[in-house]
């Protein structure tokens, strides 16, 4: 099955109006395991030619494929999702060889998207219009009536990221294509090949020629020149905050959907089952090392209870699996995506321990290897209390008020999630009013799911609202028929 995505070389292809076509310039980036280096394979780096036929394709291929009915969208949804099951192991292995995820949490993912696509196609069929009669509004009779269904919105640009390159890829083409979308996946360069596997999956499964196409390529050369094309009609992006700025600034009338960074606080009051909590944070924290926007990223502790959170922080961060996927089936903290970000999680370490912080465990490296790491007595002084590191290593800042715990949370340029650790509901609900997030989490860990719920950031954490219907809504508008009764 995957043999059709690349050569005998190891240079893979694009997906473009059903077929798998290479590079006309004949240029390619190459792609290296995290894990040990290796060439894993090498994609097409795309022209804005080469965009430009694409964004054609996709552009034609909608106007047949929005009138397809919603069952026989679902059914080739369904079709997907049976098929990423029966390819399960072959992707999984895939993804931990590009991305460095052990093949447990690989395995998971694939399962985990089934299940997503599964469920867009049931809510796909269950999305459904409505008619308002004229004389409930003042001064109408009722001899008119408004009959609203939902629009497709053309051509849906997918920028996937490198952390979950199968999941957040299905979870903007699924929706997209449910409602009458077509869709150019544009995947994170750590990531395409995963990417591409996916695409294959959905040609497989019936999905017609230019209705789901692919891109790859150097960003320097054609990331803005996508997302300012003039046949894009929505954007859904989910990457760093540095480049969800610069495509919304760029854009200009094409509706975005972003999920961006974040800086996850887990507040601790003094009444918080510690065993609990603590469990819950390392868990948030180090998962896949941390290389994950809803990691828990900083933790907020009143004093009263910090001394006895951290020893059990400390003890359960020991019991943690460290090391090379291709060595262990399942473990917590990998090796992270590159050299260039295992540097960046140095210099967050580097700078809390000159500025005072006191290092609790961890703190050592070895190539893009770092340990989960715990710093107490953080303090907003400290680069590690407000920037994202992407790693794994927790800063511990303690307060002496739910007031101060919710001025620093708030402080944050981010805005993803917060989770709150009490035994008080009352203290719960009025925290969770306070901090300026898009979720609370309530005596849990900061995390996506499930799928079906809202999921979004305010501030610089992203835009629009993500989650199966709500993904369904963003791609789709409302059109108005009226009908007018002369009578």
């Amino acid at each position: 099955m995957f043999g059709v995505l690349k050569d005998s070389d190891k240079r893979f292809k694009n997906l473009l109006n059903g077929d798998w076509v290479g590079s006309e310039s004949n240029q390619f980036i190459d792609i290296y395991s995290p894990l040990d280096q290796s060439l894993l394979g090498s994609v097409p780096a795309m022209t804005k030619n080469e965009v430009d036929i694409t964004m054609a394709t996709a552009k034609r291929a909608q106007k047949q494929w929005k009138l397809k009915t919603v069952n026989e969208r679902a059914d080739i949804l369904y079709k997907a999702a049976d098929l990423l099951l029966e390819h399960i192991q072959e992707l999984a292995h895939l993804m931990m060889l590009e991305i460095g995820k052990d093949m447990k949490s690989s395995r998971s993912e694939v399962s985990r998207t089934a299940d997503f696509i599964r469920f867009t196609a049931d809510s796909g069929k269950n999305v459904s219009g409505e008619s308002i009669p004229g004389d409930s509004f003042p001064g109408f009779k009722n001899n008119k009536v408004s009959v609203v269904k939902r629009e497709p919105l053309g051509v849906v640009l997918a920028i996937s990221p490198f952390n979950y390159p199968v999941n957040l890829a299905a979870s903007k083409i699924a929706p997209a294509l449910i409602i009458g979308n077509s869709v150019v996946l544009k995947p994170a360069t750590q990531g395409s090949l995963s990417g591409l596997y996916l695409a294959r999956i959905f040609q497989l499964a019936g999905v017609p020629l230019g209705v789901l196409n692919t891109v790859t390529g150097k960003g320097s050369e054609i990331g803005d020149y996508i997302t300012t094309h003039k046949d894009v009609d929505f954007i859904n992006f989910t990457g760093s905050t540095e480049v969800g700025r610069r495509i919304s600034k760029l854009t200009s009338m094409v509706p975005l959907l972003m999920e961006l960074g974040g800086k996850d606080a887990a507040i601790v009051l003094e009444d918080a089952d510690l065993e609990m909590t603590a469990s819950q944070i390392v868990a948030g924290a180090f998962s896949y090392s941390g290389q994950r926007c809803t990691a828990v990223k900083r933790i907020i502790v009143m004093e009263s209870v910090a001394d006895e959170l951290v020893q059990r922080l400390e003890e359960k961060i020991g019991q943690l699996k460290v090391g090379n996927p291709l060595e262990h089936e399942s473990l917590d903290v990998v090796p992270l995506i590159s050299t260039k970000a295992a540097d960046f999680v140095s210099e967050l370490m580097e700078d809390a321990v000159e500025k005072g912080a006191e290092l609790v465990t961890g703190g050592h490296r070895t190539g893009n290897l770092i340990e989960p790491t715990l710093f107490d007595y953080v303090t907003t002084h400290m680069r590690l209390a407000w920037e994202e590191p992407f790693g794994p290593v927790v800063p511990v800042i303690r307060v002496k008020s739910k007031e101060e715990a919710i001025e620093i949370a708030n402080e944050s340029e981010y805005g993803l999630q917060s989770s709150v650790f009490t035994q008080n509901i009352e203290d719960a609900f009025y925290i969770a009013d306070q901090l300026e997030v898009g979720t609370v989490q309530v005596n849990n860990k900061t995390e996506r799911g499930p799928d079906h719920f809202p999921f979004l950031g305010v501030k610089s954490s992203g835009m629009g609202t993500q989650g199966i219907r709500y993904s369904i809504e963003s791609m789709s508008r409302p059109k108005a028929t009226i009908i007018n009764l002369h009578r």
